[in-house]
């Protein structure tokens, strides 16, 4: 257990210091970065195998039995890689730490991910199998999302990727199956398949359903006309052939969405002048995630990082804090990392502010009670206080939970004295 630490805290150190942690993680290994455990399940809906790749958080400590909220990436086996170098910079501040899964569609692509089935597309045949998304989003409802929450330590609270076809069946999705997920990132949209189809469709569902607690992030790159450079943002609009399609689709949809704002659908949109179709994901998904979760950076860090604030302001400031999380999730979680909360009593602790300290650390306990460095830190507490005999407790405590030659040489340690 490391005390005395004699540095000014910050938010922002901690965050720094947690990517440094990852960093010194992975310094004995051979690679610069490995991502995503390779799983698979049979689905009986679309009679195959199917392969899906998972990234679980860098704490990630299956003793603590926490939960996690969880990301479906369409093309995983492209994106997921993109996403946990996104979550690698924002998680723990700007966004919360979450199970990525990364499902293939490296086969069948087409047939999974288009909305209608067409035989034609712009005058010309069109041969390949299509216009499936129906099965395989009932895939994914029914057998994809049961075996990942019965495997993995995800909550409901779920997003969902997807990038051109990806980003047809995302919307297609929130259309039609608005309470799948939470969250729903479409990068530059096929929203021109099947003449505008889904865009049609689309008109009567967002009129007429409830998209509270629901959010849309949808990105267009700047590849607007192949042919014609004199097309842009600003007048692609009154152009009428098919070159132009797929953009005002994008187009036409975000205009829907902003005048149905009434159905509570919080939507975003983004035009991305400087990117093309190929390269539109990344800023994408560093984009999207963040408005998604603009409600989980945290507030009052100046209170948070001042030792004069009292200490019931900033119980306070915690508390709202986990209200705050527990409406916007659903359920019960953390409102700051157990490492947080830690540093933060012994910070109080070297600050003569044992109260303080002493509030964090109940707080580490109460919102992490499978942890035995939170109950480790406790005895810290108590042995600061000479109170040896609460301080035996809470060690004792701590080796039920971790069978640890530490801990039990810390209880003879504290007998001793």
């Amino acid at each position: 257990m490391t005390k005395g630490l004699k540095i000014i805290l910050t938010i922002a150190l901690i965050f720094s210091f947690q990517q440094l942690v990852k960093a010194q993680e992975n310094k004995n290994q051979h690679y610069l970065q490995k991502v995503g455990v390779l799983d698979s399940l049979y689905s009986e809906i679309l009679s195959e195998s199917r392969k899906v790749y998972i990234q679980l958080p860098a704490s990630y400590n299956h003793e603590k039995e926490q939960k996690y909220p969880v990301v479906f990436i369409l093309d995983g086996e492209i994106f997921l890689p993109t996403v946990n170098d996104v979550q690698n910079y924002y998680s723990g501040g700007f966004t919360p730490e979450m199970v990525l899964v990364g499902i293939a569609n490296d086969e069948n692509r087409v047939r999974d991910l288009t909305t209608s089935t067409i035989s034609t597309r712009y005058g010309m045949p069109f041969k390949e199998k299509n216009g499936e998304a129906d099965n395989f989003r009932k895939f994914i409802k029914e057998e994809l999302i049961p075996f990942i929450e019965n495997k993995y330590p995800v909550s409901n609270y779920r997003t969902l990727i997807g990038h051109s076809y990806g980003g047809l069946f995302t919307i297609s999705t929130l259309i039609n199956q608005p309470n799948l997920f939470a969250n729903y990132l479409a990068i530059d949209p096929s929203l021109d398949w099947d003449n505008q189809k889904l865009l049609k469709e689309a008109e009567e569902r967002l009129a007429t359903q409830n998209y509270k607690n629901k959010a849309l992030f949808i990105s267009l790159s700047r590849q607007l006309h192949m042919q014609n450079s004199e097309i842009t943002i600003d007048n692609v609009m009154q152009d009428t052939t098919d070159y132009t399609l797929f953009p005002r689709s994008n187009i036409a949809f975000s205009k829907l969405a902003r005048e149905n704002a009434k159905n509570g659908l919080l939507f975003e949109w983004k035009f991305y002048p400087n990117d093309l179709h190929g390269t539109i994901p990344f800023p994408s998904i560093m984009d999207g995630l963040k408005s998604f979760f603009e409600w989980y950076q945290m507030e009052n860090t100046a209170k948070i990082n001042s030792f004069d604030t009292p200490q019931k302001e900033l119980f306070s400031i915690i508390k709202f804090r986990e209200q705050k999380l527990k409406e916007h999730f659903g359920y019960d979680a953390p409102p700051y990392p157990e490492e947080l909360l830690n540093m933060l009593g012994y910070m109080s602790m070297d600050m003569q502010q044992p109260k303080k300290a002493k509030m964090y650390f109940e707080l580490a306990i109460e919102y992490y009670p499978k942890s035995a460095n939170a109950y480790d830190s406790m005895a810290d507490y108590y042995e600061g206080q000479n109170d040896i005999a609460s301080a035996i407790s809470f060690v004792q405590k701590a080796a039920e939970l971790n069978d640890s030659e530490y801990y039990k040489n810390k209880i003879q340690e504290l007998k001793n004295k």
